[in-house]
């Protein structure tokens, strides 16, 4: 089976940093995109970084200048270093990845489980 899990939300202070973290696991023989998402309760989900194979970045503007994707291809991991979090930031966070499985030889693009970001006093 191929996986994506998610870590490293939790509640933190307006102006506070947290870092996401997403490891991908199974036959996978490798990943494209990879990419956060995320979906505060009653909105659509929404893109907020995607980073590709190569390493271009593309970001939405709500959070540009704040946040920064990466990937460490070695670990099959993606990153979301988060700063200067506001309220609005609050959401569950979702990791997506391209990738290919080895064990059906075919191109899937999964979906981390989620996980809960909160920025409050």
């Amino acid at each position: 089976q191929v996986q994506l899990v998610e870590s490293g939300g939790g509640l933190v202070q307006p102006g506070g940093s947290l870092r996401l973290s997403c490891a991908a696991s199974g036959s996978i023989s490798s990943i494209n995109d990879m990419a956060w998402h995320r979906q505060a309760p009653g909105k659509e989900r929404e893109m907020v970084a995607v980073i590709t194979s190569g390493g271009r970045v593309n970001y939405a503007e709500s959070v540009k200048g704040r946040f920064t994707i990466s990937r460490d291809n070695a670990k099959n991991t993606v990153y979301l270093q988060m700063n200067s979090l506001k309220p609005e930031d609050t959401a569950v966070y979702y990791c997506n990845a391209d990738l290919f499985d080895s064990q059906y030889f075919r191109r899937r693009n999964r979906w981390g489980q989620g996980t809960q970001v909160t920025v409050s006093s």
